[in-house]
């Protein structure tokens, strides 16, 4: 559960930029009477941590990441902003209020783990908790602005607190060469600082070295695939390549916390948040007072069938229950019939059919259940809307098959794909592929295994990919489909752009 922090006190990590700009910022309070204590400082990187789960930026995981795609379109009643979104509406985009939530939320996490590096390093306390509180805060910072350039590229870069309003108007990154430079390090640092330690909501070790790989892997195949401004960048696709891997299979090889789970269904039971296969997911219960302490992500994608509760089979025999739910996510019938149909994760992993609680058939696809819909979110202890149905931000299938196409076609690329198949019922990946096909193949691989996890938008974009594949962005430039424009708001806010 997200834990409420000495809120009083942690306001001065408020973030500014949606301030008037016209107002003094307020609720600072002197760094002379913070983080002074171990307690305090954990307080503080709690509080970074806590902006990832805002109902803003945790929704937009699926909002950004899924709906612009293949996978899945809006139910019919979206709000407007969202409709753009799938529809490739770009020209719209710089007052997409889903996008500039996005944005905003991203630099709230970036400033509180801002103040976490400044001020941790002073605090009367042990050195190895300061190195723990300091790589988390490094982490937060990669990963916020990881994500801030996957959707905008170059973005203005703070690189300390925002303490004033004075200090909103940070500059524009020269190029992505700055950005990614800044990720790297950060990421670097973490991995320094960091011991490999599982916890629910917390970066440890080994998801920095998941996160190095996949920038690492983003820059690379951004470049080699002439996605615009990354052709530009001053990096070396083959060195890329070989940091992805090297990094990807630090987690493989170097630990021995994480792996795969033997059954598809035990990587998204909601009683099992800390298995083998989560390196990295939000913290959310269902006991919580709020959203954001707990989820709604289930409704999202689950559809409405009749307001009752639902019972799902599993493999086994036995039923699984559930609430219905929005209809938001709707999986579309032509990526859905991509799987092959012997795959788990198409067999087991979507629902065709609903029961009663005596095992009678309720409603089925197509009729009254109007798309399949993923089990990936399933509380079967749910509260009414509250769940502990959590964002999968890093798994490690998703590193093996980061280690296997920055790889190329070697035997343990073959061996880490084949291991992922082969769960899922299929048979071993062809043999002797190119280097070309093979990654090709990997990114496939990726479309089913990382289905309705906040992926896909960034896989098609970083291969060039979006207007091939996505009937909607037919027709916008190379640009448009690489990047969103900044949100109108923050250019109206920051001088600096």
């Amino acid at each position: 559960m997200k834990t409420r922090y000495k809120i009083a006190t942690m306001a001065l990590l408020m973030s500014v930029f949606a301030c008037d700009l016209n107002e003094e910022p307020y609720g600072f309070y002197s760094e002379d009477n913070f983080y002074k204590s171990a307690s305090d400082a954990e307080s503080a990187v709690d509080y970074a941590y806590d902006a990832l789960t805002f109902l803003e930026y945790s929704r937009a995981i699926f909002y950004v990441g899924d709906l612009p795609t293949e996978e899945c379109g809006p139910k019919g009643d979206e709000t407007a902003d969202n409709q753009n979104l799938d529809k490739w509406q770009v020209g719209t985009f710089n007052t997409n209020r889903m996008l500039g939530n996005y944005f905003k939320y991203a630099y709230i996490a970036i400033n509180r783990a801002n103040a976490v590096i400044k001020n941790v390093p002073n605090g009367n306390f042990e050195q190895d908790l300061k190195d723990k509180f300091l790589g988390e805060a490094y982490f937060l910072r990669a990963w916020n602005y990881f994500n801030l350039v996957k959707n905008f590229g170059k973005v203005p870069m703070h690189t300390s607190v925002v303490e004033t309003v004075s200090q909103t108007a940070a500059p524009m990154a020269k190029n992505l060469d700055e950005v990614y430079d800044f990720i790297i390090a950060d990421a670097e640092k973490a991995i320094e600082l960091l011991k490999i330690n599982q916890a629910l909501g917390r970066a440890d070790k080994v998801a920095a070295q998941a996160l190095l790989a996949k920038v690492y892997l983003y820059i690379a195949s951004s470049k080699e695939h002439n996605v615009p401004q990354y052709a530009e960048m001053n990096k070396d696709v083959a060195t890329m390549y070989q940091l992805a891997a090297k990094n990807a299979g630090d987690v493989i090889t170097g630990q021995s916390v994480y792996g795969f789970e033997n059954n598809l269904l035990s990587i998204y039971d909601v009683e099992k948040p800390l298995g083998k296969e989560n390196i990295f997911l939000l913290s959310m219960d269902r006991t919580g007072a709020t959203e954001g302490d707990y989820s709604k992500i289930s409704k999202l994608f689950i559809p409405y069938i009749d307001g009752a509760t639902i019972y799902l089979k599993n493999p086994d025999n036995t039923y699984t229950k559930s609430h219905d739910g929005w209809s938001v996510f709707q999986t579309l019938t032509g990526f859905y019939n991509s799987f092959d149909n012997s795959d788990k994760r198409k067999t087991d992993l979507f629902v065709t059919t609903t029961y009663d609680a005596s095992g009678v058939v309720s409603a089925q696809y197509p009729g009254k259940i109007v798309y399949p819909f993923t089990r990936k979110y399933i509380d079967p202890n749910f509260i009414g809307d509250k769940t502990s149905t959590k964002p999968f931000l890093i798994r490690f299938s998703e590193v093996a098959l980061t280690y296997a196409e920055a790889a190329g076609p070697t035997p343990e690329s073959y061996a880490l794909i084949n291991q992922i198949r082969n769960r899922a019922g299929l048979g071993n990946l062809a043999p002797r592929l190119s280097v070309d096909n093979f990654r090709l193949a990997v990114l496939n691989e990726r479309a089913f295994e990382l289905a309705f996890e906040g992926n896909r938008l960034y896989d098609l974009r970083r291969f060039n990919k979006i207007s091939q594949v996505v009937p909607e962005a037919a027709g916008i430039t190379a640009e448009q489909a690489a990047f969103y424009p900044i949100p109108q708001t923050e250019i109206d806010l920051n001088t600096g752009l």
